[in-house]
Parts: C-alpha cells; structure tokens; sequence
C-alpha cells in the first residue's frame, strides 16, 4: 500500500513555503492514488473517471487510462511509495483480465467491463477496436516490463505475459490504403472509417505499429499516411514561436504529452521536426496563449494557465487556444513540467491558491475548473491523472523515458520510421543498429528481439 504522510486529501497548511520538490512529491503521491486506491476494486485497471466524494458506481474501464496508471505504479515503487511485490500482484491482476477480455486482431476496444472484461462500446459503431487507446495501455505495459527485470519467479512471469499480450498485436492488419486505421468493429467493420493522420496525439501508434516482429507495417503508412495529412507540417509563427508541426496554435497540449509519456523528445528528430523543440514550442504557446488572454477569461495568466481536453460546464471539449472557452486543465500544465518547468512549476503554486476543497482532493488536483462561471470539476479522469505523474518524473529524473527508450520494439520502430537521436551514447544515428544490445537473451524466446 501507498506509505501515506498525507492520511487526509488536504494540502499541508504551510504548502505555500515548501519547496518544489517537496510540492512534487505532494502531487505525484495524491494522484497516483488515482490509481491504486482508487482503480477497479476486482481487475485493478484504472476507471475511466472518478468522483471528488465516493468511486465509480459502475464498472467502465479505460484501457489507454490503465496504461498510464501502470506507469504512475511503476514511479511510486522507484520512490518508495507501493511496495515493489504489492505492484506486481496488482500488474499480475490486471494482466487476468486483460488476458480472458474480448481483442480483435489483437487489439482492446477504448472501454471494458472491469469485472467481466467484456467490450463497452464508446460509441454506437466503436465498438471493438482501438489501436490507439491500445498504444497508450502497451506504453504503460512496455515500461513494466522494462523495470521489472529480475530473471527468474514473478518479475519473469510478468514479463511472459506482457510479452504474449504484444505478439498478438496485428498492426498490419489495420493498414489500409496506404494508412493506419483507427478503429473496427466486429459488427459494423472499416464503419467509424478513421485513418490516423495529421499532428496528433498518436506518433506512439506508429512507432510501435513499425516495431513490430511479426506485424509490423510499411514505413510508408507513416510517411505518406500520417505525415501526409491535413494539418501534420505548420512552420508559422505563433506569438514569436515557430511551430513544426501541427494546427495553428498547436491544439490541445495532450499531443504534446499522451506519446511522449514514454517516447524521449529530447534530441528525437525525423525529416519533418525535432520534437524537442515541438513539445516545447506547443507548451510556449499554450502558456503564452493564456497569459495573453485576449478573451479576458477570468483567473488566466502566469500562474494559471492549461488548455487540453477535460470535462468543463458544457461537456468534455479539446480546449486548445482556437477552441477556447475558459476552461483550465491542470494537467495541460503539470504534464508540461520537462519542456517549460518554470512556468509550470508557477501554474502549480497558481493552482494552490484557489478554493483548496474544490480544486484538490483524495486524487489531487480537479480534472478542470471555469472561474467564468465558478465552477470546478467534481471529477478526475484517468487520462489526466496519468500524465501529471509520469510527465513530471520524467522532468525529474527521466525514468519512464529511460525504460521506455530501452526496449527493443522501441528502438526498432524509430529506426524503421527514419528517426534518429543523436544524443544518445553516440550509436543513435542508427537506433536498430543495437535494438537488441541490452535485453536479447531474456527476450530472444518471447519473439521480440530484432534482428
């Protein structure tokens, strides 16, 4: 269990006085408790959402939420917070019913049934497939694997099934007309008719979709799919920042955080952008967007700023700059500690000085607040919670970066996809030459060594 100093979802009285690391700590513990405390009582996998006063009483599961609470675990075992053998039941449990859930071609659907593991359809016709809430649960279950490495009894287990799971992944079997798919159904097919294409959220897809050993797809479903589609190359100027790729403005900051959880920005180019310098052009222009405030929204500035997806007064929306309505995403911020760390650590300390019982709770901070209307979440959302605590261990020490970088699959499909890292031990100029440096002999009989 978590080794609790905070017994109660209050802030410590003199929070204002601590120092930054000793806030992090604050926010990471409470809202990894997101993920222990409050994940499905039956299967341990994250619910989709929680409530500020009580769980879920229902039973939805988010398969790429769960990815990002397996890396929230993994950060609180790295500092002491879940004992290492309790984590490895809960991975274990999670692992029961993902392995009896209903795939198709390998593949989870967006929502399941955390106690039966059974399909819950997001929409009418998505009802079976979603190979990028499937990436996102693969990126937590790669970091897993990656970090639990002892070679013999549970840990190796673990890592036998982890791998299993990712064998059976058909990524070719979405690939379309030159494009990767997004969804199908086994009801009503190629219906939903998503390509993914366009500067989003899902560069990981790609590269594990390339870094397969068995399944993996044509570079060019990369290349002429989701680099050639509508919206993918900016190069405009935005507030005195150029933007390599993208929408005007950028988006919502989550493009900038969901991939890069695991995938290390810092140094990663491919012939169209370093993403170094996207994240942290995108997380300039968020914030400079807000302090700006040409829309007067109340309570925007230097100190409170975050516009990605949330719920908010109208309904979960994609706040972005060019779809602002006043909402603020604490997460936008908080997961943007790596590339812009003072102006996030500024938003944190921001966040503190509102309402404390109606933006911070048993699982940190709200999922969003609208001072234009006085209103404040009474919810967290799983894909929010994540990435505070895995974007901001990543500023602090890079772990999830460092294990996620590590893996054969990984390195593979960056170099299938013509990816380079130069600042990597000098060998990244090609990052296959050595897919299977590290792990080969644990991984060569799972089938996920390259050669």
């Amino acid at each position: 269990m978590i080794l609790a100093s905070l017994p109660t979802p209050h802030l410590p009285k003199d929070s204002f006085e601590l120092a930054d690391d000793a806030l992090l700590d604050i926010v990471q513990r409470q809202t990894i408790r997101y993920f222990w405390e409050g994940a499905h009582p039956v299967s341990g996998l994250a619910r989709d959402r929680q409530k500020t006063t009580g769980d879920a009483p229902n039973d939805l599961v988010a398969i790429g939420g769960s990815g990002f609470g397996i890396m929230a675990i993994i950060v609180a075992v790295e500092r002491g917070w879940v004992d290492r053998t309790d984590a490895l039941g809960r991975l274990h449990r999670m692992l029961d019913l993902l392995e009896g859930s209903p795939c198709y071609h390998g593949m989870f659907p967006h929502f399941i049934n955390g106690s039966t593991g059974d399909t819950i359809p997001f929409r009418r016709k998505d009802d079976g497939a979603d190979i990028v809430e499937t990436t996102f649960l693969f990126q937590g279950l790669i970091c897993a694997r990656e970090y639990l490495d002892q070679t013999t009894g549970e840990e190796q287990r673990l890592r036998d099934r982890i791998n299993a799971l990712l064998s059976q992944a058909e990524w070719d079997w979405f690939a379309r007309k030159g494009k990767l798919y997004w969804h199908w159904s086994p009801r009503h097919g190629w219906a939903m008719n998503s390509p993914i294409e366009g500067w989003n959220e899902c560069l990981l897809t790609f590269v594990l979709a390339a870094g397969s050993q068995h399944h993996a797809i044509d570079p060019d479903c990369y290349h002429d799919g989701f680099a050639g589609g509508p919206a993918f190359q900016n190069g405009r100027d935005h507030h005195g920042i150029t933007l390599p790729l993208g929408p005007d403005f950028g988006g919502p900051l989550f493009f900038a955080h969901y991939s890069f959880c695991g995938l290390d920005p810092r140094g990663l180019n491919d012939r169209y952008a370093n993403y170094w310098e996207q994240n942290v052009g995108h997380a300039r222009i968020n914030h400079l967007h807000c302090v700006l405030n040409s829309q007067n929204h109340q309570g925007y500035g230097a100190d409170c700023w975050g516009l990605t997806a949330s719920h908010g007064p109208t309904g979960y929306i994609a706040h972005a700059p060019d779809r602002d309505v006043g909402v603020i995403t604490p997460s936008a911020a908080l997961s943007s500690f790596p590339y812009v760390p003072d102006q996030a650590m500024a938003a944190l300390r921001g966040f503190l000085a509102k309402p404390r019982k109606r933006i911070w709770g048993r699982f940190g901070f709200v999922d969003a607040f609208c001072e234009n209307r006085n209103w404040y979440a009474r919810t967290y959302l799983a894909i929010n919670q994540g990435p505070i605590v895995a974007m901001i261990e990543n500023h602090r020490t890079g772990l999830l970066w460092k294990l996620f970088m590590g893996a054969p699959e990984v390195r593979l499909g960056l170099a299938r996809l013509g990816f380079t890292k130069p600042g990597t031990k000098q060998r990244n100029n090609n990052l296959g030459a050595d897919a299977n440096h590290a792990s080969h002999a644990r991984r060569n009989a799972a089938g996920l060594v390259a050669t």
